[in-house]
């Protein structure tokens, strides 16, 4: 009586390399899960092409970072600067229209004019300016480079802002 060898039981492809697909999720796996699905409504770059740059340096991971988080403070501080300078250089036209020709009346507007939030903004722009952007430093001056040959500091808005556009 000969006994035949048990046959081998030969593993499938999924059992040896792990390939399983979805299985049930685990409440820790399917918060990840929606946290990712999340981030991609945030980022606006999903789905477009990107260009092609030469990379003359190596990239950092701030700077990865930096780039998904939108503009930088700087920049975010800058829009709003032009954007409230704007904002008072169109009322003060409206109120010139109206009372531009009293130059005694105009000189009270103006000395009254409040540009508090706005040279509050100048004001930490000019000092958060050149480290957020990372401006190198100019040994001969021993102060920050200037951007196309113009200081990176602004001028806070008063009264002589408004007479020199405006005046009485």
């Amino acid at each position: 009586m000969s006994m035949s060898p048990a046959p081998i039981k030969r593993p499938r492809a999924e059992e040896i390399l792990g390939e399983w697909g979805v299985r049930d999720v685990a409440p820790p796996s399917q918060a990840e899960r929606e946290r990712l699905e999340r981030d991609l409504e945030i980022d606006t770059l999903v789905g477009k092409p990107l260009r092609r740059r030469l990379r003359l340096f190596r990239t950092e991971g701030d700077n990865y970072l930096a780039s998904l988080g939108g503009p930088l403070p700087y920049m975010r501080r800058l829009k709003q600067i032009e954007e409230d300078t704007a904002d008072h250089k169109r009322r003060l036209e409206a109120l010139y229209a109206e009372r531009g020709s009293d130059p005694v009346a105009w000189r009270e507007i103006v000395e009254r004019w409040d540009f508090g939030t706005v040279n509050d903004l100048i004001d930490r722009h000019n000092r958060f300016y050149p480290i957020e952007a990372h401006l190198p430093m100019n040994p001969r001056s021993r102060d920050f480079v200037e951007i196309g040959g113009q200081p990176y500091q602004r001028g806070l808005l008063d009264a002589s802002w408004i007479l020199t556009r405006f005046p009485a």
